[in-house]
């Protein structure tokens, strides 16, 4: 809608106005490029970003499968172990002792030797 009260003037430009136009416009120009540099580069480092932490997800998510299995191995070998210890399985008990000590201090002198 025109509103008749504020009619439009062009201004009179007169050539250093008009030069000054020209500059002011290269300068916006070449604003406008560094910035679409500016642009691009943190895209792609966006795009770096979210691929490494698809990345890192995948690793955290295999280590706690892995801690997972081991927890359930962990807890079956346990329950083995008490259910050794309530029999009565006492010479057992020694023999395993022993057995752990034993590779304990093989272990040991594997990386003393080292």
């Amino acid at each position: 809608m025109r509103r008749n009260n504020y009619p439009y003037q062009p201004l009179n430009q007169n050539p250093s106005v008009s030069a000054s136009n020209d500059v002011l416009e290269q300068e916006n120009e070449r604003a406008e490029e560094e910035l679409k540099q500016k642009i691009g580069a943190l895209k792609s480092l966006t795009i770096d970003i979210g691929n490494e932490v698809r990345y890192q997800d995948k690793l955290l998510r295999g280590i706690d499968d892995d801690m997972d299995r081991t927890g359930g191995f962990l807890g079956t070998t346990m329950g083995r172990v008490l259910r050794l210890s309530k029999k009565g399985g006492g010479r057992q008990m020694c023999y395993m002792f022993l057995f752990v000590l034993f590779v304990f201090l093989l272990l040991y002198f594997v990386i003393k030797m080292r």
